[in-house]
């Protein structure tokens, strides 16, 4: 398999896994949360057990996309690189995204 598949799906799994932080997080405090699960979805709030399940699961797909496709390796810059920029992409997509619900900036 190629390294550039490996790169694709450590980007995802560190998109995956800074998705997990808000979700697994306000599960935890018992604040309920947008989630794919709400009606309308996105836009709607989900219960604090739904997001518990939810950041739960993101944490499971993100590990399966970073330890179980090829070598990942901490000190590889490329492989960390990879997982950094898909964490940072979804952190900003859903800045932008959600922060008018919160109060944030809704540029």
């Amino acid at each position: 398999m190629s390294d550039w598949i490996h790169y694709v799906s450590y980007f995802f799994g560190g998109a995956v896994l800074a998705n997990a932080v808000p979700h697994f997080v306000s599960g935890m405090m018992g604040r309920a949360f947008q989630s794919p699960f709400a009606k309308p979805p996105g836009k709607g709030l989900s219960s604090s057990t739904v997001n518990a399940l939810w950041g739960s699961f993101n944490i499971a797909v993100g590990y399966l996309l970073i330890v179980c496709v090829g070598n990942f390796d901490l000190r590889s810059t490329g492989d960390v690189l990879a997982v950094g920029l898909g964490a940072v992409s979804i952190a900003v997509m859903t800045a932008r995204r959600f922060g008018r619900f919160h109060g944030g900036n809704d540029v």
